[in-house]
């Protein structure tokens, strides 16, 4: 848009006016020119396209108008009667005498080019330069049509099995016979149920109207005034420097809290000897981690344990220290005192964010600005606070978009963001800017200022807006236009920790925030109805779904929704809540046999039900685990909420599958291939397996009381958030 700008800025305000404006077009009357390549009729049949048969001969406005005129983007695509509106053509060049460029250009009521010298160099270059313009404009334009990949996918969405639900599966209790025929149109009655032909018809609509839609906006946006783009251009820069200085003003101090001692933070010594030597020998194994840590890559972001140095991931830029900040709490409840001192000291003398770099917003949002959060509410060191906010101000510059849904990607210093390229035509992932929600709250919590709060809910204003097809929320979502990129839908890698936000946005809220639990009760409905099956031996596993059609495939990122579903079973209503719960117990079986079946006893990073197997990786780089905590953390739900003995066994038999194949002398390393008979190490230790992996196998055999769950909520990293209360309610319970 800047180029665009600029060039205008370059031209007479007289020739932008006329090249962007059909001035007094007759209605029902298409003004012409000689566009077409020399020795192509007006009339002939265009060989591409496909939309209409022959393109009647554009006529001139008037014998003697010196007006040449210039296709916009939607009348180029075809000539149809009555399709094109007044102005859809532009006047390039109004010429009184027929002369000049108009005159040398002229084409109809029988003027014709007086000879090769009639264009000068001049008008040459004036003729460039809007032809230029015109395509700058063209390919402007499609910034404005959706996703081809939404229109094409419309065709598939009911016309394949694989939207019925599967012989084997029944919708959970309570669900709505509504939900089933969804894909159908709202706005018409629907037709006979399982009709391909009512599906195929209300499909087609559906494309046509995105279609027309589309190109609406590109002739509105082509028929604009360069003043208005201008103006606009000029606005746009203005708020988004406005919003700059609001975001950054406020925050020239931190006002002063009072700091409520944690609740359940203190570490009892679990009655029953055995359980008692184990979660002992957990710590022992979290002192292995981090003590190879320290003596090999203090400082630096992860641990390489078998090369003993230290690996950083592009994913934090020149941001130092990850292990360090995100193991903070958990050194905290393992009461490793002299080692959370020599983390603090680090996070207060080293640990800087002004850098020039490219950062994950959603990776450094969930470690660093959760771990420093979490070792706040712990500890209450001032210097977490201070940090936290410091480093929240200056992930506020992703939100400066058109939307307000986030970059991915974030220059530290400049300020600028961008998407992954492979992201769906540039688009926002639904996990990353769904993953924000808990930090941001407790920002404005902490600093007193509701800017945080107020990005993450213009999120949700923004989702509520859009259609969901079948209820499923896709995972990639323009964040220029609004609107969704590729239909694919998955409760593992790329929408996981969205609806996983969705529960604890509620439950953080004390339960008051009815529109985050409507949301997530309302994706959970859909998720059962269209992705959750049953296996041929009853494995209940959790598809993904891609434009209509099913991938019967399960990651491991994936298994972290057993717990989930257990979580929310005590808000759903009453009816359900059973299943909630035992819908959570079938995904945690399922996961532990992708880990019962493989020869190392550590799930795969991905596994699936077809081709005659189940629970098992097929395909090489689905074989892989590095350190993955999700199963460890249904376990640690599970067992919470229902205390089954079974959830320990298993938890137990992951500590001893790690001792035996994760653990190196110099610390913990990743697994290539979980079903060889010999060790291939990645040789990366994780900063999350210091975080979650070992944090809830420590909770697994810790009694309830410590981090009791009617008081915290864990983040997407296992960082520790206490649930907003009254000042008054925290009091009461504090002394009850």
């Amino acid at each position: 848009m800047e180029n665009l700008t600029n060039f205008y800025e370059g031209l007479q305000p007289a020739v932008c006016r006329a090249c962007l404006c059909a001035r007094g077009a007759a209605p029902g009357r298409r003004p012409g020119a000689e566009l077409f390549p020399q020795g192509r009729s007006a009339a002939q049949p265009r060989g591409s396209g496909g939309l209409d048969t022959q393109d009647p001969a554009p006529q001139p406005r008037t014998p003697s108008g010196g007006e040449v005129w210039l296709l916009s983007s939607a009348a180029l695509g075809h000539w149809t009667a009555g399709a094109m509106p007044v102005g859809g053509l532009l006047p390039l060049f109004s010429s009184p005498a027929g002369g000049g460029l108009g005159g040398g250009l002229g084409g109809g009521g029988g003027r014709k080019v007086s000879g090769p010298a009639a264009l000068r160099l001049t008008e040459k270059f004036v003729l460039l330069l809007v032809f230029s313009a015109f395509i700058t404009l063209c390919f402007g334009a499609i910034f404005f049509l959706p996703d081809s990949s939404k229109l094409l996918s419309g065709v598939l969405f009911h016309s394949s099995p694989a939207l019925q639900p599967a012989a084997d599966h029944k919708p959970g209790p309570g669900a709505r016979a509504e939900d089933a025929a969804e894909g159908r149109a709202r706005r018409r009655e629907e037709g006979a149920p399982g009709d391909p032909e009512a599906a195929l018809e209300d499909n087609l609509a559906r494309i046509r109207e995105n279609h027309e839609r589309a190109l609406r906006e590109a002739k509105e946006t082509l028929q604009k005034l360069p003043e208005e783009i201008q103006r606009d251009i000029l606005l746009e820069k203005k708020k988004v420097a406005q919003d700059q200085l609001r975001d950054k003003a406020p925050f020239r101090g931190l006002p002063p809290v009072d700091f409520v001692p944690p609740i359940g933070v203190e570490s009892r010594e679990p009655a029953d000897a055995a359980i008692r030597e184990k979660r002992a020998k957990i710590k022992e194994m979290m002192k292995h981690a981090w003590n190879n840590y320290k003596g090999y890559a203090w400082g630096l972001n992860e641990l390489k344990p078998i090369s003993k140095g230290g690996h950083s991931s592009s994913l934090f830029g020149n941001i130092k220290g990850a292990t360090i900040v995100d193991a903070l709490d958990t050194l905290f409840i393992m009461e490793m005192k002299n080692e959370f001192e020599e983390a603090k000291s680090w996070v207060e003398e080293n640990l800087d964010f002004n850098v020039n770099a490219e950062i994950s917003v959603f990776e450094v949002n969930i470690r660093f600005v959760g771990g420093l959060l979490s070792a706040y509410y712990l500890s209450g060191e001032e210097i977490f606070r201070k940090k936290a906010v410091e480093l929240g101000v200056k992930l506020l510059p992703a939100f400066h978009t058109p939307s307000g849904i986030p970059w991915a990607l974030l220059n530290m210093k400049s300020g600028i963001g961008r998407n992954w390229p492979w992201a769906s035509g540039g688009s926002s992932i639904l996990a990353e800017f769904g993953t924000l929600h808990l930090e941001f709250m407790h920002l404005s919590h902490l600093s007193g200022n509701p800017i945080f709060a107020e990005k993450v809910m213009n999120i949700r204003t923004v989702l509520n807006k859009l259609e969901k097809p079948q209820g499923l929320y896709p995972n990639y979502l323009n964040p220029s236009s609004g609107q969704w990129g590729q239909h694919h839908v998955s409760v593992g890698g790329l929408g996981d920790s969205f609806y996983e936000y969705l529960l604890k946005a509620w439950l953080m809220s004390d339960k008051t925030d009815l529109e985050a639990k409507k949301m997530y009760f309302d994706a959970v409905q859909a998720i059962e109805t269209h992705l959750i099956r049953k296996s041929s031996s009853g494995l209940t596993y959790i598809a993904e779904w891609k434009g209509g059609l099913l991938e019967h495939k399960m990651g491991h990122l994936t298994c972290f929704a057993g717990g989930m579903f257990a979580l929310g079973a005590d808000g759903a209503p009453e009816a359900m809540a059973q299943h909630y719960l035992e819908l959570g117990a079938e995904i945690a079986r399922t996961c532990h046999e992708s880990y019962n079946r493989t020869f190392m006893k550590l799930g795969p990073e991905a596994f699936r039900f077809d081709g005659g197997v189940e629970a098992i990786a097929t395909r090489q780089n689905e074989k892989y685990y590095i350190l993955r905590p999700e199963v460890m953390e249904t376990y640690m739900y599970m067992w919470r909420l229902t205390h089954d003995p079974k959830y320990r066994k298993w938890a137990w038999e992951a500590v001893e599958a790690l001792e035996n194949h994760c653990r190196v002398n110099g610390g913990y390393s990743g697994l290539r291939d979980v079903y060889l008979l010999h060790e291939s190490y990645d040789d990366v230790q994780q900063s999350f397996f210091l975080a979650e992996t070992l944090k809830y196998l420590y909770l697994i055999f810790s009694d309830d009381d410590l981090l009791p769950l009617e008081h915290w909520i864990f983040n997407s990293e296992a960082h520790l958030l206490p649930i907003l209360r009254k000042e008054k309610k925290e009091v009461e319970i504090r002394e009850e």
